[in-house]
């Protein structure tokens, strides 16, 4: 290993002057200590209140356009948080250019879509059921059931490239306050 590898800092690496105790209690997120962030995407449920949803962040702050959360363990190489979508809510189809997304159905029932040059494909997921949908993929999720859903968001990039909308979907010409 050359010096330049040695003297590379990482969100995990210990702080200079930490004990352990503290280190290892700063890469604990306890979901009591996080709220959900019904204004992460609250431009969305502006336009149309079927969008309405949360976000819980636990690593790092996703790809909802948040710049920044204090109470969130660094993100390294990934980011993970938790969406909470009400019954009937949706999230809109996005593209993310940059990073693999994972769903991962906590409670309720998720019909999530996908769709790539022309080709559309779809799927109910139930509890603990996942997908991992590759970059470059349009992809949507609509809450099917009839109570909140919770669903783990896993994005396999550090700082998300803010999505986009297909060009003819409304969100498109949204702006984001």
């Amino acid at each position: 290993m050359d010096d330049t590898t040695r003297q590379q800092k990482h969100s995990w690496d210990r702080p200079e002057g930490a004990s352990f105790e503290d280190w290892m209690k700063s890469r604990v997120a306890r979901v009591a200590d996080r709220p959900y962030d019904w204004n992460a995407l609250k431009f969305q449920a502006d336009f149309d209140p079927k969008y309405r949803r949360a976000q819980k962040r636990f690593i790092g702050t996703g790809a909802t356009g948040v710049a920044s959360d204090s109470n969130v363990i660094p993100s390294e190489n990934f980011t993970l948080s938790n969406m909470i979508i009400p019954a009937g809510g949706e999230g809109p189809m996005h593209l993310h250019v940059d990073a693999e997304e994972v769903f991962f159905v906590l409670r309720g029932k998720i019909k999530v879509m996908v769709e790539k040059d022309g080709e559309r494909w779809e799927s109910i997921l139930g509890e603990r059921d996942c997908i991992s949908v590759p970059p470059g993929v349009y992809r949507g999720e609509i809450n099917v059931g009839e109570e909140d859903a919770i669903m783990m968001v896993m994005i396999g990039s550090p700082k998300p490239v803010t999505p986009t909308y297909p060009a003819d979907h409304p969100l498109a010409k949204v702006k984001r306050s």
